[in-house]
């Protein structure tokens, strides 16, 4: 297993259609195993395959939850329906999101509150549950990036203008920009020392 380098929006393997998994051999037992060790440096509650620069559609997550689902898992060529996404605006403490690939930064964003994944596992058994809450705000976040989108290209037009001026600010939006989980410091502050007040 290995730790491998987070790719950054702007990569071109981010905004494209990941591939179905068609070959079941120790190359993708090898993928799962890094992106699970990558997920856990990255103090990440998910990681899709393309975040890696893998162009395939696996995702793997590591969240506790309220469904009855283990808190470690992955799933292959899944398949994801939703219910209905509230039209309301979002609420900037209670709906913001993060993603790794936008690292060190979270906009507010509306998500559907039920999610049902279908799909298989490493050794072509089904896989299927539902997930309410945050973690079916992650299965959408993680599906999102097997469909070439991330959650930036969800959000309204003010949190969007606002995203848009934070990739121009980090030279971000093109190829080529990474970040190593365990090496790099960790954007979103996990391995900072502690306040003492």
């Amino acid at each position: 297993m290995a730790v491998r380098p987070i790719v950054i929006t702007g990569d071109p393997v981010l905004h494209r259609t990941a591939a179905h998994v068609t070959d079941f051999d120790e190359a993708l037992r090898r993928l799962v195993a890094d992106m699970h060790e990558t997920n856990e440096a990255a103090n990440g509650v998910g990681l899709a395959a393309p975040q890696i620069g893998v162009g395939l559609r696996v995702f793997v997550w590591k969240m506790e939850n309220n469904d009855g689902v283990p808190v470690l898992g992955h799933v292959i060529n899944p398949i994801l329906t939703t219910s209905r996404v509230p039209q309301d605006r979002p609420d900037p403490h209670d709906d913001s999101e993060g993603c790794l690939s936008v690292p060190g930064e979270s906009f507010p964003l509306k998500r559907a509150g039920q999610a049902h994944v279908v799909g298989v596992d490493l050794h072509q058994a089904a896989v299927a549950f539902d997930a309410t809450g945050w973690f079916a705000r992650c299965m959408q976040h993680e599906y999102d990036h097997l469909n070439g989108m991330l959650y930036l290209d969800r959000l309204d037009d003010r949190y969007g203008k606002k995203a848009r001026k934070t990739v121009k600010r980090n030279g971000w939006g093109k190829p080529g920009n990474t970040w190593l989980p365990g090496v790099d410091p960790d954007p979103f502050g996990h391995d900072a020392p502690a306040q003492v007040e």
